[in-house]
């Protein structure tokens, strides 16, 4: 099965056609949120991976909120084999989950948690590398190819240490730092309520997604990237783009009962500590260009995921 995240960067997938016919309009909000987003505050160093340093932001913050966040998607990646880590790997996920034990949801689904109150004495560079091996895990289950990963510098001997020491210095203070500003810029934008990461929603069933955050109703995404080109200083402004937007628009269609009672959708830009929230009918009437029924737009992309998807990946070769 495919993902949300894959058919939005796909034009002629029928999510993203339809998405971009029910909301044409998204030029203004895009140019609101670059001016609105201000300076970037945190610099991506050179050598990064972008990809990989924004899933360990995105564990990071994760842990910051939810008492009890999932760690079963590293734990699938170690399962598959793919890398010579698996003592390593267990080891890791053996301390963070603490005494829990792996299950399986109704559903099929691997399910393992941590509790980050169990470490609270532990310092900023321990969950750096702790986020960053998280994430490498991740990408065993997901990348098409992992002959370059990191993982790879491991052998069937190498332990939990190893395995941490594998985020350079530089990432683990671009991750520090990146927290710390998170700490300050987004956990005081978040409204109280209950608190949710990593959740699916119905419509998962039909097409993966699971989101980061949803917070008293509103569901917040992350982003770690570093915005749009150059300046001729070097600066950047933040940038929003369609598929970002198509992204969240997804994830609110994609609740089809409102299990999650969403009033709002949001982006955290991570480097430039930025919260920008839109209540969910207000985006849905701006980027349509009127009033939108929210019962009935999840009706029309439910149908959309279950009717015109399933045959175009077919033709796609999926």
């Amino acid at each position: 099965m495919s993902a949300l995240t894959y058919e939005v960067k796909d034009a002629r997938s029928p999510v993203a056609v339809w998405l971009r016919t029910t909301f044409p309009e998204c030029r203004e909000i895009q140019a609101e949120f670059r001016v609105a987003a201000g300076p970037q505050r945190v610099v991506m160093p050179a050598g990064v991976a972008p990809g990989t340093q924004g899933a360990a932001i995105d564990f990071w913050l994760r842990m910051l909120v939810d008492p009890h966040p999932s760690i079963a998607l590293p734990l699938v990646g170690l399962l598959s084999g793919r890398a010579p880590c698996v003592r390593a790997g267990g080891e890791l996920l053996g301390e963070l989950a603490a005494g829990e034990s792996p299950r399986r949801t109704a559903s099929g689904e691997v399910e393992l948690r941590m509790r980050p109150a169990g470490f609270a004495d532990r310092g900023d560079e321990w969950w750096a590398r702790v986020c960053y091996a998280l994430a490498l895990l991740v990408e065993l289950y997901r990348a098409a190819s992992v002959e370059h990963s990191r993982l790879m510098r491991l052998d069937e001997s190498s332990g939990a240490a190893d395995l941490l020491g594998l985020a350079t210095d530089v990432e683990v203070a671009d991750l520090v730092a990146m927290r710390g500003l998170a700490v300050e810029r987004l956990l005081p934008g978040l409204p109280a309520g209950p608190v949710t990461t990593g959740m699916t929603f119905d419509g998962s069933a039909d097409l993966k997604a699971d989101a980061d955050l949803i917070a008293g109703g509103m569901l917040v995404d992350f982003k770690a990237g570093q915005g749009g080109r150059p300046r001729a200083d070097g600066t950047r402004a933040a940038s929003l783009a369609r598929t970002d937007l198509d992204q969240l628009l997804g994830y609110a269609l994609m609740d089809y009962s409102n299990r999650y009672g969403l009033h709002s959708v949001a982006v955290y830009a991570a480097r430039f500590g930025y919260l920008a929230v839109w209540p969910i009918a207000e985006l849905g009437e701006r980027m349509a260009g009127h009033p939108v029924d929210l019962a009935r737009m999840r009706t029309e992309f439910a149908q959309v995921l279950r009717g015109q998807l399933p045959p175009y990946q077919a033709q796609r070769g999926w």
